[in-house]
């Protein structure tokens, strides 16, 4: 059952409403983010509301989401608003979900078709109360996609399926442009930050898209500012590039209340370059770290520069 607070109103972290305030800081300069005006906007989360869709954008509280609407670029977040776990950094709610609708998929095609994606990034809440982790859904999403809208590209941002047998392959079978899950921070901090999954079996997820569909593009992120040291950082990027991913994207954790996991600090953006140079370094075909990273942000430019960059690098080989 859902917890309630005094007024009647369901509480959107039941886990959390026990624990102690956690007080965010100040928000340094580069952080800072104009509040959403444009007619663009509007239009991109009326679209959004017709066809009763969520989006990671809003139910994250993304602090990009003024600049990426005004794009037209939203995350489509399928399969509900209510997750199964409860990540310490994650704002989306958790508790029981709804059934899956079945007229999900072909809602998300239209819309894509109606704000004229180049590209769409597909993204889900956990739902480990289904057989096979929502797979099959976000399958049937992603040709739902394709047929509203053949020249889009499509990619997944995808939960780890609880590590489901065969939930895994029915995704990799749909052929995402693009399979992205994220880590998230670095394996101490997983029973803290991230206590409902496995370092391990997140790396071995993305090892295994590879082995089944060896031309795919693999991507990955990270927060930081959750208290990791800059030697955990770097071995992390060893673990994805040995896990053949792709991409790496790494920004900073913003606490969305005083009952998530507390800010360690702000990193710098002078670090987050540093942290791009070493990646880079290390392999990874396209690297994006900025204090205002997230997977899906300029996620349709990097798209279109990751095949650019990949096609060259087979060409000199």
């Amino acid at each position: 059952m859902t917890a309630m607070i005094e007024d009647g109103a369901p509480v959107r972290h039941p886990e959390k409403i026990h624990r102690p305030d956690n007080p965010s800081p100040r928000k340094p300069r580069w952080i800072r983010v104009k509040a959403p005006t444009s007619p663009v906007y509007g239009e991109t989360r009326r679209i959004v509301r017709e066809h009763g869709l969520h989006t990671v954008c809003e139910e994250a509280a993304c602090p990009n989401i003024g600049e990426c609407w005004a794009k037209r670029h939203a995350t489509m977040m399928i399969m509900g608003d209510v997750c199964t776990r409860a990540c310490a950094f994650c704002n989306v709610a958790t508790g029981k979900p709804n059934r899956l609708d079945a007229g999900e998929p072909a809602r998300v095609g239209d819309a894509v078709a109606k704000l004229e994606l180049a590209h769409v990034v597909v993204t889900s809440v956990d739902r480990d109360d289904l057989a096979d982790g929502g797979a099959e859904h976000f399958a049937q999403v992603i040709r739902a996609i394709r047929a509203a809208s053949p020249g889009t590209t499509v990619e997944v941002l995808t939960p780890d399926f609880l590590g489901k047998p065969g939930a895994l392959e029915v995704v990799v079978e749909a052929a995402p442009d693009v399979f992205n899950h994220n880590l998230e921070t670095v394996p101490r901090l997983y029973p803290t930050v991230r206590p409902g999954a496995r370092y391990f079996a997140s790396l071995q997820l993305l090892a295994e898209v590879k082995r089944l569909a060896p031309a795919s593009f693999t991507k990955s992120g990270l927060m930081v500012g959750l208290g990791e040291e800059r030697i955990e950082v770097h071995q992390v990027m060893d673990d994805l590039r040995a896990a053949e991913v792709d991409f790496l994207t790494m920004g900073q954790y913003l606490q969305p209340t005083p009952k998530h996991h507390a800010i360690d600090r702000f990193v710098t953006p002078e670090e987050f370059e540093a942290f791009a140079a070493m990646a880079r370094g290390k392999g990874f075909h396209m690297v994006s770290a900025s204090p205002l990273t997230r997977s899906s942000y300029h996620a349709d430019a990097d798209f279109a520069e990751l095949r650019v960059r990949r096609q060259a690098r087979l060409g000199a080989g």
